[in-house]
């Protein structure tokens, strides 16, 4: 879809203008004292490029409707509004790391509270605005079938973008893993949005928000792609938590629009993992006083261990793309079980 290339080049040619800002403002990471000693190289390194996702997502989301029959839609907005405010929170949050000089920005409180406004108010325009299903779905309504309710509902989608934008926070800790990471599931949920939109019937989502969201998702996925050129090993620009945050609600939020609430965590099973290993952590330290990793999340234990940092992007990109092609199997045999029904 033209969304896909707009998003792409306007992410690829924009970062560059994006990094000599950050530059010139000043603007670079502040690395975390207690982390790998090999990231302090990477002190200074230009952040909050997040800001070249979020105007390439923009761009791309309303040139993809240009020229073609696919119309804005209460869904496809209200994803791009998410994206945006999500953002908004992390580079506040990236802002004060930079302006206080040191790897601590937002406190943790003001952080959550930030993330469940937002997700009140996303949960309360899809029931309302969108008119989103309110029950629980694998791959579609009937399955479970499990009717929340508006208050349930809003609930559980408050949980599911919390979630979801901070797994991927986590998972941001070496050059390209999350953006590229998460080019994968975009790619696979632009297939299921247009697959949704091409069998109606089944899933029993309106063919215009379901093509919307397909391109809502191409968008995001060439933005994440156009990013990676600049923030693959070495990189020369970071995400921020303006990027992650902001490229995890776009995933659940998706995710909560085309009722594949629970796929989501085989789709995303890479965040999954490196947030269970810090809740793993976190638990073991504190009931045993033991640390069942060398560092949290998983991706530094690998790095402690001796890994090249090449090396662990590359294996867990893997990981990821065969969690994205799992999904893409399962909600396959799911249609083919329907379809001989």
């Amino acid at each position: 879809m033209s969304s896909g290339a707009a998003a792409f080049w306007l992410a690829i040619l924009g970062t560059p203008v994006l990094m000599r800002w950050l530059q010139h403002k000043r603007i670079g990471q502040q690395i975390r004292a207690d982390g790998p000693a090999t990231h302090t190289a990477k002190a200074g390194t230009p952040t909050m490029g997040g800001l070249a996702i979020i105007g390439a997502v923009l761009g791309g989301y309303v040139i993809g409707h240009l020229g073609t029959e696919v119309r804005f839609s209460a869904t496809g907005l209200l994803v791009v509004i998410t994206v945006v405010l999500f953002g908004a929170i992390g580079a506040l949050d990236d802002w004060i790391k930079v302006r206080n000089q040191r790897s601590l920005g937002l406190n943790k409180r003001a952080k959550f509270g930030a993330q469940v406004v937002v997700s009140v108010l996303f949960a309360e325009l899809a029931v309302h605005w969108a008119h989103t299903a309110t029950t629980l779905s694998f791959t579609r309504m009937s399955s479970p079938g499990i009717q929340l309710g508006e208050a349930g509902w809003v609930i559980f989608a408050v949980l599911v973008l919390v979630g979801t934008s901070n797994a991927v926070n986590l998972t941001d800790g070496l050059d390209g893993l999350a953006a590229g990471s998460s080019t994968f599931c975009f790619s696979v949920l632009a297939i299921l949005g247009y697959w949704i939109f091409r069998h109606r019937a089944i899933f029993h989502v309106l063919p215009a928000y379901a093509i919307d969201l397909a391109l809502t998702s191409v968008a995001l996925g060439g933005a994440c792609l156009g990013f990676l050129w600049w923030n693959a090993a070495p990189a020369k620009i970071f995400l921020g938590d303006t990027g992650s945050l902001a490229i995890g609600s776009g995933v659940g939020a998706l995710c909560l629009l085309l009722n594949l609430d629970l796929l989501l965590p085989i789709l995303g099973a890479l965040f999954v993992l490196e947030t269970l290993s810090v809740i793993a952590q976190v638990v073991s330290f504190r009931a045993f006083h033991k640390r069942i990793l060398r560092m949290a999340p998983l991706h530094h234990h690998f790095e402690l261990t001796g890994w090249p940092e090449t090396t662990i992007i590359v294996r867990l990109w893997i990981c990821a793309g065969l969690f994205a092609a799992l999904a893409l199997g399962i909600f396959y045999g799911v249609y083919l079980t329907v379809t001989k029904l």
